[in-house]
């Protein structure tokens, strides 16, 4: 794919994607079966796509599954007010149409007659208005609840500054939803294509408020439904007859395991048991050219932290020493494989400006690989500091083979390019995401997919008491130039505070790129329209499989 998704989204935009699957204590191991809800392709001659979501997903409450192992699953059970098209762009959903106000301030969202839940309910403005508070609700605690602060209101009511009452969500009446924005946001109809946004049965949450975490409970509005879900093992979705446009859906249902070892994936593949898989880095000469692999370009980044409140990294100098010793080239060549790119900057490839510029061929390459220069600046860091020796250095990632891979890397280039030692430790995911974000990581690995389609959605973690910060580095002027990006309505200009934003990154770097992503997988014969969005989901509404 080119970068011809992102064209079409950026027309949209001028006109009007942490989370890496890492293990549970069965990963790597395939799942035991009981036979239910596997196997039965044959036997009853359904359409049963089978696929591996590496692990647990961490909710199915959509404020809080806000990650990769979530979405993919999320996406296919429940829809938002729209939803990706073929063409990644945002397309009518359960609204059927909308009204965007003359200042582009208040969008009117009119629901489709026919949109049901799974138990037969409708589909109602109110499930919005009840999910989107709850999404903003403090006593949620949802890390997504940033996107929410596009609504007027959202920012102080889940800062604790403001009410609910004075959130701009009506429910109009049945059909009819009506959203105030903060600012004019050109790009609103992809934002709350995210899973964050999508609606929640009101009544069916108010009697469960754990109506998620279990298949008998979960209801869906999407093109599946949750038949079974063996936690930590397997999920099975079914065909959801109440889906509006249930003609469109051909498969009967998909079948999930949850292995996290890519090798035992790519075996199971082999087998015949898995439809789509994962290449090993090992393999991945080999099988890159092959007919069968697919190979889409995807928005995100796969990154290192810093935290600037710990010794040594509370000098920038000292981060920049450590960014520059970095090959980058290498590990995206040599290690990492599947055709991916060296990231030099923190914005991926194929976002465009207003002109049809791309934000990295504009910006440039921010962080380069220069070990003389790393060197000079670990020397002149040390010197600024006190420092005699370096305090030790621990690098810490969450468990997979890649990123063990990674991380083994950049250990020898620290020794080899810096002359220092770096110890590694490795937790699975929960635990370590716990940690990074309370700050107890010195040095570790990170992944962000954007969530939506511009560039501001990467660059916007980094400002002061974001969620998504994770190094305790803050900057007055950072902040405002991101202000200004999520504001300006002039989109040359807002395009202008964003390559400041990026550059003043690059400057402080309390965080440093490794690469970016695509999204390769080898597919079996007979499986067509099995669709990942560059900047979303999964998509398996058009998916068939002979």
């Amino acid at each position: 794919m080119t970068k011809k998704w992102l064209l079409l989204v950026a027309t949209i935009i001028i006109t009007f994607v942490l989370s890496a699957c890492t293990a549970n204590e069965d990963a790597g191991k395939e799942p035991e079966s009981d036979g239910e809800g596997e196997g039965t392709e044959e036997a009853t001659g359904e359409k049963i796509l089978q696929l591996n979501n590496g692990e647990e997903p961490t909710s199915f409450d959509p404020a809080i599954g806000f990650d990769a192992v979530s979405w993919n699953a999320l996406n296919n059970l429940l829809e938002g007010l729209t939803r990706l098209g073929e063409d990644h762009t945002p397309q009518a959903a359960i609204a059927e149409k909308w009204d965007i106000s003359e200042d582009g301030k208040t969008y009117t969202f009119y629901l489709r007659e026919n949109a049901n839940w799974s138990n037969g309910d409708p589909v109602v403005a109110q499930d919005f208005v009840y999910a989107w508070k709850r999404l903003l609700d403090p006593e949620t605690g949802s890390s997504a609840a940033f996107l929410g602060y596009f609504i007027k209101g959202g920012e102080a009511f889940n800062n604790g500054e403001g009410s609910a009452d004075d959130l701009g969500l009506t429910a109009v009446d049945e059909r009819t939803f009506e959203v105030e924005l903060e600012n004019p946001t050109g790009y609103f109809l992809h934002v709350v294509t995210n899973p964050a946004f999508f609606p929640v049965n009101h009544k069916v949450a108010e009697e469960n408020p754990e109506w998620h975490a279990e298949a008998e409970s979960f209801v869906a509005n999407g093109p599946f439904k949750l038949e079974s879900w063996k936690h930590d093992s397997e999920m099975v979705f079914k065909k959801n007859e109440e889906y509006w446009d249930a003609e469109a859906v051909k498969l009967d249902g998909v079948h999930w395991a949850m292995v996290n070892d890519t090798n035992t994936e790519y075996q199971m593949f082999e087998r015949g048991e898995l439809d789509s898989a994962d290449i090993p880095a090992e393999m991945s000469d080999q099988l890159i050219d092959g007919d069968n692999v697919q190979i889409e370009e995807q928005g995100g980044l796969d990154f290192y932290r810093f935290n600037v409140t710990e010794e040594p990294f509370q000098n920038a100098k000292i981060r920049k020493a450590f960014a520059m010793a970095v090959n980058r080239q290498n590990i995206a060549e040599f290690v990492v494989k599947n055709k991916v790119k060296p990231a030099y900057g923190f914005v991926s490839p194929g976002f465009q400006n207003p002109s049809g510029d791309d934000f990295r061929d504009v910006n440039g390459e921010l962080v380069t690989f220069d070990p003389e220069e790393a060197k000079k600046l670990l020397e002149e860091g040390m010197e600024e500091e006190g420092y005699d020796e370096l305090p030790k250095v621990t690098l810490s990632y969450n468990t997979s083979d890649v990123n063990k891979a990674v991380a083994e890397s950049l250990q020898g280039m620290f020794s080899e390019n810096l002359g220092v030692e770096v110890n590694l430790e490795n937790t699975e995911w929960n635990v370590f995401q716990e940690d990074q974000k309370a700050l107890k990581h010195q040095l570790s690995r990170s992944s962000f997919l954007f969530d939506y389609a511009d560039p501001v959605n990467f660059l916007e973690s980094f400002i002061t008491g974001s969620y998504m910060n994770r190094t305790g580095w803050s900057s007055e002027k950072y902040d405002e130039l991101i202000e200004n990006a999520k504001s300006e309505t002039d989109e040359e200009k807002r395009w202008e505070y964003m390559y400041k934003a990026e550059k003043l990154l690059a400057e402080e770097m309390p965080a440093f790129p490794i690469r970016y992503y695509n999204q390769v997988e080898v597919v079996q014969e007979g499986v067509s329209n099995l669709l990942r969005h560059p900047v979303g989901y999964l998509e398996l509404k058009h998916t068939d499989k002979q």
